[in-house]
Formats: C-alpha cells, sequence, structure tokens
C-alpha cells in the first residue's frame, strides 16, 4: 500500500510539472502569435523562436511565483515539521508537535514524528537506567574487593580473619564474572549472534541432572526437593536450557526459608511442554510480578544483593525460553511460595 501511494505521488508530480510546462509554452505560443499579429512578425526565424522561447520562460516564472505565493502559507506546516526533525537528529527527544487541523494532510507525518520522538525517548531512558543499574552492580563488589584487599595489608590479622576475607573477595570476582557473562550472553541472545545448535534429548533427565548439582545448596538450608518427571523428549539447545533450569532452581532455593520445599513437575498437554517450579518461599507482592523478568530488577533489594544477585537471571530465563518459541509465567503471593511454569513447544524440529 506505501509502495502504490510513493508511486501514485511521484506520478502525479510528474504530472503537475509537465502540466505547468505546458501551459507556459502554450500561453508564451498564443502570445507569440498575438504579438506577431499586431506588430509584425520577425525578419528571421531564428529571431522569432528567440522571442517564443523567452516568452515561454516570462510565462513559466509567472506561473511558479503564483504557485509559490498560494502555497507561502503552507511554509507554516513545513517550519515546524523540519524544526522538531532537526531538534531528533542531535538527540532532544522532548519534542511533541501538536496534532491539529494546520497540519492537514501532514497529520500523519505530524503522528508519525510524535510516536518516533516517544519512543526514542523510551529507549533513551532505558539506556541510561541500564548503564545506571550496570554501575551500580560493578561498584559494589569492586567496593568490597578493595576495601578486604586493603584489610589483608594488616599484618597483625589473625589467619582466620585473613581466610575469611579472601573467600570474600574470591565470592565478589565470581560475582563480577557471573555478571560479565550474563551481560555477553543476554546481548549476544538479542543481537541472534549466539550458535543456535538445537538438538533432540531428554527433558526429564536434564532436570535431575540440574536438582542433583544444586544438592549442596537446598540439603545446606534442609529443603525437600520433590520431582514428578515425565520421561520426555525436546528439540532445543541443551546448554541454553540448562541455563534456564539452573537459575530457576537457585532463585527457587533462594527464597526458600529453613525446612522449606521444592516441587518440579514436568508434564506434557496436547501442544505444550510445561515445566512447573513451585517452592514454598517467602512470595512476591502481585504489584511485583509484572517487573521481575526486567533486567536488573529486584523485588528485595537488600536480601538480593546481599546473596550476590544481579537481577539478570529471570531476564535471561524469559529470553532463552522465548528463542525457543515458548514461554514462561509466575503466580505468587507474599508468604504463599512461588510457581513458575516454562511452557515450551512439542516436538519443534
Amino acid at each position: 500500500m506505501k509502495k502504490f501511494r510513493l508511486t501514485a505521488k511521484i506520478i502525479l508530480g510528474i504530472l503537475g510539472v509537465s502540466t505547468v510546462i505546458a501551459a507556459a509554452w502554450t500561453g508564451a505560443y498564443f502570445a507569440s502569435k498575438l504579438i506577431f499579429h499586431k506588430f509584425g512578425a520577425p525578419s528571421t526565424e531564428y529571431v522569432t523562436q528567440l522571442i517564443i522561447m523567452l516568452l515561454q520562460f516570462v510565462f513559466l516564472f509567472c506561473l511558479m511565483a503564483i504557485i509559490s505565493f498560494a502555497t507561502r502559507g503552507q511554509e507554516r506546516v513545513y517550519i515546524p515539521i523540519i524544526t522538531a526533525i532537526r531538534q531528533i537528529s542531535k538527540g532532544d527527544f522532548k519534542v511533541v508537535l501538536d496534532n491539529d487541523r494546520r497540519y492537514g494532510q501532514f497529520n500523519g507525518i505530524v503522528e508519525g514524528i510524535n510516536e518516533m520522538a516517544s519512543e526514542l525517548s523510551r529507549m533513551e531512558t532505558m539506556r541510561q537506567d541500564f548503564i545506571s543499574n550496570v554501575s551500580h552492580e560493578i561498584q559494589s563488589p569492586l567496593t568490597s574487593i578493595r576495601g578486604f584487599a586493603r584489610a589483608l595489608r594488616n599484618e597483625s590479622l589473625s589467619s582466620g580473619s585473613r581466610s575469611h576475607y579472601l573467600d570474600i573477595i574470591e565470592a565478589e570476582s565470581t560475582r563480577l564474572s557471573g555478571l560479565s557473562e550474563n551481560l555477553l550472553k543476554l546481548s549476544a541472545l538479542e543481537a541472534d549472534s549466539f550458535p543456535f545448535e538445537r538438538k533432540a534429548y531428554r527433558l526429564d533427565k536434564q532436570l535431575r541432572e540440574m536438582i542433583l548439582v544444586a544438592e549442596p545448596q537446598w540439603l545446606g538450608k534442609t529443603i525437600e526437593v520433590e520431582a514428578e518427571l515425565e520421561e520426555i523428549h525436546v528439540y532445543a539447545v541443551e546448554d541454553l536450557m540448562s541455563q534456564v533450569w539452573t537459575n530457576l532452581l537457585h532463585n527457587s532455593i533462594k527464597f526458600t526459608p529453613e525446612g522449606g520445599c521444592i516441587h518440579i513437575r514436568l508434564y506434557s498437554l496436547e501442544k505444550t511442554i510445561e515445566v512447573e517450579i513451585k517452592d514454598s518461599g517467602i512470595g512476591i507482592a502481585e504489584e511485583e510480578l509484572s517487573r521481575i523478568f526486567e533486567r536488573f530488577y529486584k523485588v528485595d533489594q537488600a536480601r538480593t544483593t546481599s546473596e550476590g544477585g544481579s537481577g539478570l537471571g529471570l531476564s535471561l530465563v524469559k529470553k532463552i525460553v522465548e528463542i525457543h518459541e515458548g514461554s514462561v509465567a509466575v503466580r505468587s503471593r507474599p508468604g504463599e511460595g512461588t510457581v513458575f511454569v516454562v511452557s515450551l513447544p512439542l516436538q519443534i524440529k
């Protein structure tokens, strides 16, 4: 449709220019006839053609002047639009053009400029928030590392304290490394530059392995883990899906108190595979649920920071699942635990 409109505009433009030229040439022809009839024809054909040509340009100039004068009012339309575009090009995304009747046929362009400015402003805000969040996440562990490294210079420090400080430095270094790795992975996934090698494998076997790998964490909090896993094959990138289950399982362990329980179910429906991870943790308030998949968003800032969270895990989960044409949903209430449900298409090949 847009191509048709553009073609129509070009054709109309050519017709308009042709009409103006034809009118000027026709006017010059009849004017020359009138002049020659009244004052007599020139002595040579060359002079005759020269006079006709001169009259043609005079008529063309007059017609263009009339058209210019008639459309002078439209400058009030062009100037605000051009000014707005120039402001946007310089990075000012707070431009808003009043969409009133004075723009007439250009209302569509005005709406497009307003939408573009609004979207660019939103993206700029997201960019600034992202930089602020990354800076904060990097600064926190760096401050700890610097502080404890300085404390280690104290020669009178006991061996127990020295070992404790070194453990903290190692943990904070691991946290920085994890943050960097997750950011790079998210960037690669969003740029479609991650090497995707899908294959068929046993999803129930993968989940069982993830539970065993996390065993020290959930046994350390005396959490009871139950698993109901159907034997199901999935066609996916195995390494990426491991990241999904690891993040969701660690999240449940992190926010489930001592002696709690985590229930993991794997089952198939008519067209989908469902993985449900349910815990008896602290839960999430309803107003927080819509934001938990945002980058760097933390439901409990104090708790997640102290436990080494960067707020990237669930963003990574959502992106990986979406790449596999699936979806991830969450249900939760404060004090009643949380349920994450990952849905994947059945037998995608």
